[in-house]
């Protein structure tokens, strides 16, 4: 599996494009803006855009995802419990920061289920706080996860924007995410790749007694 990593936007969003070597399967998570940006790569690589995927409805993590659909058929996905956040400018904090930009999914998932675009094979973890319906993307095989806006290298997401709970961020990282294995490589919203054995030790966030802020 490759992963591809493109910084876009001004909130400086990661977008991922996963693909496959061989089969030229593509999954597309987050895409915050770039539209081009993102289509030239699908294209330069000759690749087959699956599903976009959305760790969650923030619009900083949405801006180019209907004209990527649109370009090339692919669905939407987010979870579930996300759905209502992705379709309001003001949950989703674009009208908060003057991008008046929301998205309707094609399609929903539901916590834990395995979702499988060709070649290309992740479970859904959902790990509210951050927002009501946000989710992360485990890759077991590959021993990878996009963790969107809930888990960063030394830090976690914020819990102060529509639909955050910082207790609900608090238990969705210990009890969902520090269970898996500690190489487990986790590939953030924002920021630089980490680890989950290096948060587990070393985030300043999270430790026994919960909530550091």
């Amino acid at each position: 599996m490759i992963i591809q990593k493109m910084v876009v936007g001004a909130v400086m969003t990661n977008c991922f494009i996963v693909s496959d070597e061989q089969t030229k399967d593509a999954l597309v998570i987050d895409p915050g803006a770039g539209a081009e940006q993102i289509a030239g790569y699908l294209h330069s690589n000759e690749l087959q855009l699956r599903a976009i995927l959305l760790t969650h409805g923030h619009f900083d993590h949405i801006l180019a995802a209907d004209r990527l659909r649109a370009d090339f058929r692919a669905k939407v996905y987010c979870l579930d419990a996300e759905k209502e956040l992705a379709e309001d400018d003001n949950l989703n904090a674009g009208r908060m920061f003057r991008f008046r930009q929301t998205v309707t999914p094609d399609e929903t998932f539901r916590d834990g289920e395995v979702l499988s675009f060709g070649a290309l094979c992740c479970r859904v973890i959902a790990t509210p706080g951050h927002t009501k319906g946000g989710a992360c993307f485990y890759f077991e095989q590959e021993g990878c996860l996009f963790s969107g806006d809930t888990l960063f290298f030394e830090s976690v997401g914020r819990t102060d924007l529509p639909t955050g709970n910082a207790a609900e961020l608090v238990r969705s990282i210990k009890e969902r995410l520090f269970v898996l294995p500690g190489e487990t490589k986790v590939y953030p919203g924002h920021g630089v790749p980490t680890t989950i054995g290096y948060e587990i030790d070393n985030n300043p966030y999270i430790n026994e007694e919960g909530y550091l802020y």
